[in-house]
């Protein structure tokens, strides 16, 4: 009887290494996938970024960094390979920014994903031998909230309040919750309307936070809770911890769901989403946290170093499991709304882009991913001009305004050239900027008529398509 077990075995064994080598040779002739997870806090532009590098890739007349794009043959959309995700809604994005009364589209509130398939001229000795191939590109698009929430898988729910409560003390925003939870004592029993309570004001400060400009705006399905609204594992909030809790006391509660968040919603994104991404593009508003002061620029600053411990998977056992071994191959990280400068002034707002995210860049890097920086405009939506003001010539941009219609031009400040005299007072806690303020206007898309084969007007999209894909074409 053993003999005939172990020759099963063997037999069995050679059965499954002739499926192996069958499935490997036929991967080589499966077309090759890219995928390029795009993401980035509130108001970084993710879905006019996906919109603009779409049209572009559609119609490429605008893209002459994009260096293989002379082996494109031709670019199709085709439904996304998940059926589980929504598709993004590149067609009505498209019509908004581009339109007769053209407009910003919708921002992010889930994961959806595009795929953008291209015909390929072959290359290379043997390419007489060989026809066009196809190379697909899937974009999936997610929310940077969600990216955050990486940094409690590594905290207790005591850590994450006490943490959470002195961070958010001083926050004007937060005052009316940070009465309530003071007035609050986690040891006494649970009573589910004063959790809903809790957690309804700990939202609320959540949602004017990120209005205001702050950046470290956790938990992320707080904010965009989908069909999770209402259930017990978004109902908690962060408390001061009471000497001793019984096991029916509001703080034990509270501490229970934040662990069912944990493992019923931040590592589920990540085992399903984020673990098959092989590309990476971050957007940063560099221009709005300057434009709101010292203290919000080390707000971003500190948000992006968290962000960025999910392309350092060693850091995490399990974050290492989970993603198998897998590394994201290129980070992009690129400031957005380039468009409200001058083009002088961008080499100035990608050094800052640079310095800000130099300890979250030096965790990708030490993961292993090739990594960039530039600045960008998904759709260009302003002119150059040159103003006078007091005798001197001025770099500035002249646009719609988003409020009135109306044209408008706005010089901004002079970005300064070394990066550390926006750092340095941000570390340091500064209220605000000593020796400049720097002004922001929103400005409304343009409107432009379209000439044949080429896509929306830009601000280096095509560098930061050469960068993520350009290898692969």
């Amino acid at each position: 009887m053993r003999d005939a077990l172990g020759l099963s075995d063997i037999t069995d064994g050679i059965a499954r290494q002739i499926e192996g080598a069958m499935a490997s040779v036929s991967g080589a002739f499966v077309d090759p996938v890219i995928r390029l997870g795009v993401t980035g806090l509130s108001r970084a532009g993710k879905t006019v970024f996906i919109t603009g590098l779409v049209a572009n890739l559609l119609e490429r007349g605008r893209m002459p960094q994009l260096r293989g794009a002379a082996r494109i043959e031709a670019v199709h959309l085709q439904p996304q390979p998940d059926d589980t995700l929504p598709r993004f809604a590149f067609e009505d994005h498209l019509a908004a920014m581009t339109g007769n009364d053209p407009r910003w589209p919708q921002s992010t509130r889930a994961v959806s994903e595009l795929r953008l398939s291209f015909r390929l001229a072959p290359s290379g000795l043997l390419a007489g031998l060989s026809g066009p191939r196809r190379l697909h590109l899937d974009i999936v698009d997610y929310p940077g909230e969600w990216l955050l929430d990486l940094a409690l898988m590594d905290k207790t729910y005591a850590d994450w309040s006490e943490t959470t409560l002195d961070r958010i003390a001083r926050r004007p925003e937060a005052a009316g919750f940070m009465a309530l939870a003071r007035a609050e004592d986690g040891a006494l029993r649970l009573e589910e309307p004063k959790a809903q309570a809790l957690a309804a004001t700990f939202t609320d400060y959540l949602t004017r936070a990120r209005a205001a400009g702050w950046s470290d705006c956790t938990p992320g399905r707080f904010l965009l809770p989908g069909d999770l609204a209402g259930s017990p594992v978004l109902t908690f909030a962060p408390l001061p911890r009471p000497a001793s809790a019984a096991r029916d006391s509001l703080w034990r509660e509270m501490d229970r769901r934040f662990e069912a968040y944990k493992s019923r919603v931040v590592q589920p994104f990540f085992r399903d989403h984020f673990a098959r991404i092989d590309r990476q593009i971050v957007l940063v508003d560099v221009l709005g946290a300057i434009h709101q002061g010292p203290q919000a620029v080390e707000d971003l600053r500190r948000t992006m170093a968290e962000v960025l411990l999910a392309f350092r998977p060693g850091a995490n056992g399990w974050l290492t499991r989970l993603l198998g071994g897998r590394r994201v191959e290129k980070i992009l990280f690129a400031a957005t709304k380039a468009d409200h400068l001058h083009h002088l002034q961008h080499p100035a707002l990608t050094a800052i882009t640079e310095a800000l995210l130099r300890d979250a860049k030096a965790r990708a890097d030490f993961a292993g991913a090739e990594t960039a920086a530039l600045s960008l405009a998904g759709l260009r939506c302003t002119v150059e001009e040159m103003v006078q003001r007091g005798g001197t010539d001025l770099p500035a941009v002249k646009g719609r305004l988003l409020s009135t219609g109306k044209q408008a031009v706005m010089y901004p400040g002079a970005l300064p050239k070394d990066p550390a005299r926006i750092l340095s007072p941000a570390r340091d806690g500064a209220s605000h900027w000593l020796d400049a303020d720097y002004a922001l206007m929103a400005f409304a898309p343009a409107r432009a008529s379209q000439s044949p084969g080429m896509g929306p007007p830009h601000i280096r999209l095509d560098r930061a398509a050469e960068f993520l894909i350009g290898d692969r074409l």
